[in-house]
């Protein structure tokens, strides 16, 4: 049984950052102790610099004890930069990033592998084709009114339609904010870049969570280590386990469990780019690295995910014999979510998106406190099932034996 655990997250292209991972993870464990009323304790969020942030918790059962470390691999600072850069470069960047999704096929692989997915996609697309669409519209309309009401001449009415679509554009952008139409479509173009191999922005963040995740080996002081990498995280944390590998070969061999858990990961989203060579060799990696124990958690109902793939072949990656990794976790929403609310959040891709690191209203094999603060290992539980839930009694004590 585990006693002490070391947590790795590395989140997603969320501005959010730390103090909002924090809030959301204390939010999540009031709700799990109406499950599992555990005794517990989550310490105060510490910043120990700009690349980490932790949380401690204890948590315990009556036979059972867990206190783990969870760091935060912060991202935030690089995410809100590039958010808060004009819009005059990021809609020509990610309108780049669109016609090469299309012309390159990508689009459509993607289509093949998660239509789903592929919708998903386009929507937010469509939805920044929309705000310059309906900018350019408004721009037009000022324009025509001043020639037809005002008898304004051609040469007047132009730039002030140029001044009336900014002004639309601008007016409109809470709006987009809302609807996520900043953060996806500025998220994708990068992602591009690095899959590509070429220097980007996620870099430091790969290099930092290498070199903890390395420190964090070689002191040997926990029992096991889990390297969490949601949505665009399930991008990042493989590059984090397969750089930290560059750096000590011997890292998973030093007798001390390590777990890559990537839930709800989009990496196959810009994976299927025919030029996405740096993230086809950090996967073949990982797929061929046997002290190593990779899990990739998809749920059907998240249609940001990738539901019943193949993280590995379904990439057109030949991973050979050596292949052991990974352990593809099929989770369903609906066995963990109270009807009415699952009825009422079902068709929110975002709130969807997130269950993999919220609390469930029901006990299940998959419930993400329980992973990271629960006495057992994390490949356990995904392959238990409910017969290890039921090896949990009433109060929270662990009988093996009911397994």
């Amino acid at each position: 049984m585990i006693r002490r655990r070391h947590v790795i997250y590395v989140e997603g292209y969320d501005p959010q950052g730390a103090e909002g991972y924090y809030n959301l993870f204390q939010r999540s464990f009031r709700r799990f102790l109406k499950n599992w009323p555990l005794q517990s304790r989550i310490g105060e969020l510490v910043i120990d610099s700009d690349d980490f942030a932790h949380w401690d918790v204890e948590a315990s059962g009556p036979n059972w004890q867990v206190s783990t470390r969870y760091d935060f691999l912060r991202q935030e600072q690089m995410i809100r930069a590039n958010m808060a850069e004009s819009m005059w470069r990021q809609a020509p960047r990610a309108l780049c990033w669109m016609f090469n999704y299309l012309f390159t096929g990508t689009l459509f692989r993607v289509f093949r592998a998660s239509l789903q997915y592929g919708l998903a996609l386009v929507h937010f697309q469509m939805l920044l084709l929309y705000w310059l669409a309906l900018s350019a519209l408004g721009g037009w309309l000022v324009g025509w009114l001043a020639m037809l009401f005002l008898g304004m001449s051609a040469w007047l009415a132009i730039p002030l339609g140029i001044v009336a679509a900014l002004g639309c554009f601008m007016l409109l952008r809470p709006l987009a904010d809302r609807l996520f139409v900043v953060q996806i479509n500025s998220h994708w173009p990068y992602l591009l870049e690095y899959a590509r191999g070429e220097p980007s922005c996620f870099d430091r963040a790969i290099e930092a969570g290498a070199r903890r995740l390395v420190e964090i080996a070689r002191a040997n002081d926990t029992d096991e280590i889990v390297v969490v990498g949601h949505s665009g995280g399930g991008v990042t944390a493989p590059a984090v386990v397969a750089r930290a590998l560059e750096l000590d070969p011997d890292l998973g061999r030093r007798g001390l469990p390590i777990t890559l858990l990537t839930p709800g990961s989009l990496m196959p989203g810009i994976g299927l780019h025919r030029g996405a060579v740096k993230i086809h060799a950090v996967i073949k990696r990982i797929a061929t690295e046997p002290s190593i124990r990779w899990i990739d958690a998809q749920a059907r109902k998240d249609a940001l995910n990738f539901y019943d793939f193949d993280p590995v072949g379904g990439l057109g990656i030949d991973a050979g014999p050596q292949r052991c990794n990974p352990l593809v976790w099929e989770v369903r929403f609906r066995d963990m979510l109270a009807p009415e609310f699952y009825g009422k959040m079902r068709w929110n891709l975002f709130r969807m998106h997130y269950q993999f690191i919220m609390a469930n209203d029901m006990r299940a094999p998959y419930e993400y406190i329980m992973l990271v603060c629960g006495p057992l290992p994390v490949e356990q539980w995904a392959k238990g099932g409910m017969a290890l839930v039921a090896a949990f009694d009433a109060d929270v004590r662990y009988t093996p034996a009911a397994i």
